[in-house]
């Protein structure tokens, strides 16, 4: 009989620990902000304290668009393109907007609200915002295109109504659209909660477009800064009073052109320089060694909500996750008489990495591409020349997959300039 009653005591105590332990899960949410056209040497020297004091809890990091340049992927430095990027993971030669008119954008390339719908179709989203094309068009609010996903909660479009908002020519008025665009998100982060929401502010692009490097644009800057700690205290709101764990990334779409601040959409240095600020924890050693991308937040994002994403797709992601475990980076390739020069960056050198070659784009229509797993390597060689003689193209794709992520580089035809 004591041996039964030791028995069912063990068997009571570990069913109150199990039950325990579910009751401090907490449920992981996700916002990101894009601030619009504030390059890093900006953001360093106007006064931030809302910033400062996330980063303390988490990273300050000089990051770039842009894709790399003079490459099959450079990306021009304009805002939706940019917007983009951050929603999709990949540079302009796969999503395929190229400007702000949002032409055709390619919905073969998922963004993180797809994502996360296709895994989780209960969670809620919410994209507050002061152009109603970030939610139609990038994120393609219910279109057939992005198998109809929805955004739960929005708040947008507030350009269209010049009654409330009525325009001048000091932009005056995009500022009240800002501030309407926070009250709104800090409203349904405090009510709703959006599993993962999209803040986007553009007054600060129409100073910068209008003054260039000044007092306006740097006043701009400070607004913005004042916008975020509502955004930020509405999210400390939330993980004091409901068992949640918020995970928030601020950053930038573009820089500003080095002579006067007013220009932006080439490839100099300052335009392609940008910055994050994030509360995350567990950065990795890709983090600490190379230089993130605009296209890193939405694999960062996936991993601490725990979004597993289809192999499919992860070949295609231009962006490794910023924390957690981290295998390969810095992907290079080059055709060499019927072989393909293949080298990395080993950051975990203690497993293997398998080479995949496809010289099929059928991705880009929404159909499978042609993968062949032509070797296996160590990781700790950086290096490995494969064979595609019996796969003869002057097109490939090259997927590196080591144990903990996926990084891919294309080899494209020479064009003449």
């Amino acid at each position: 009989m004591r041996h039964l009653i030791k028995i069912n005591t063990l068997v009571l105590l570990m069913m109150c620990l199990s039950l325990l332990a579910t009751a401090q899960t907490k449920v992981k949410k996700a916002l990101f902000i894009i601030a619009d056209g504030i390059p890093a040497d900006v953001i360093e020297k106007v006064p931030t304290p809302n910033l400062d004091m996330i980063a303390k809890q988490g990273k300050y990091l000089r990051a770039h668009v842009g894709g790399d340049k003079d490459a099959y992927n450079q990306t021009p430095t304009i805002s939706a393109v940019g917007y983009n990027s951050l929603l999709t993971g990949t540079w302009v030669n796969k999503h395929n907007v190229w400007d702000n008119d949002i032409k055709d954008p390619n919905y073969n390339y998922p963004t993180i609200f797809r994502l996360l719908k296709n895994q989780y179709p209960n969670k809620k989203t919410g994209v507050f915002s002061s152009w109603l094309d970030n939610r139609t068009k990038l994120v393609g609010d219910s279109l057939a295109a992005t198998n109809y996903v929805k955004i739960d909660y929005h708040a947008d479009g507030y350009e269209l109504d010049t009654v409330n908002f009525k325009h001048d020519k000091e932009s005056a008025y995009m500022h009240r659209i800002d501030e309407r665009v926070v009250e709104e998100a800090s409203k349904s982060i405090k009510k709703n909660a959006p599993d993962l929401s999209w803040v986007y502010l553009e007054y600060t692009d129409d100073m910068g477009h209008m003054y260039g490097d000044s007092p306006q644009f740097y006043t701009a800057v400070e607004m913005m800064d004042k916008q975020v700690g509502k955004i930020w205290e509405a999210i400390q709101y939330r993980q004091k009073n409901f068992n949640e764990e918020w995970l928030i990334f601020i950053t930038t779409d573009h820089g500003r052109d080095e002579k006067m601040g007013k220009g932006h959409g080439g490839q100099s240095a300052r335009q392609r320089s940008t910055w994050m600020v994030t509360n995350a924890k567990g950065f990795n050693n890709y983090e600490k060694y190379y230089y993130p991308g605009i296209v890193d937040i939405m694999p960062s994002i996936a991993q601490f909500m725990n979004i597993t994403i289809p192999v499919n797709y992860k070949r295609e992601i231009d962006g490794i996750s910023l924390t957690g475990p981290v295998s390969i980076v810095e992907p290079k390739v080059n055709l060499v008489q019927g072989a393909i020069d293949v080298s990395w960056k080993a950051l975990n050198k203690d497993e293997k990495v398998k080479i995949w070659v496809s010289s099929t784009n059928n991705f880009k229509e929404g159909k499978p591409d042609d993968y062949k797993l032509l070797a296996e390597v160590p990781a700790g060689t950086e290096h490995a020349l494969v064979s595609v003689k019996n796969m003869p193209s002057t097109f490939y794709k090259v997927v590196l997959e080591g144990r903990y992520n996926t990084v891919n580089k294309w080899i494209v035809p020479e064009t003449k300039k």
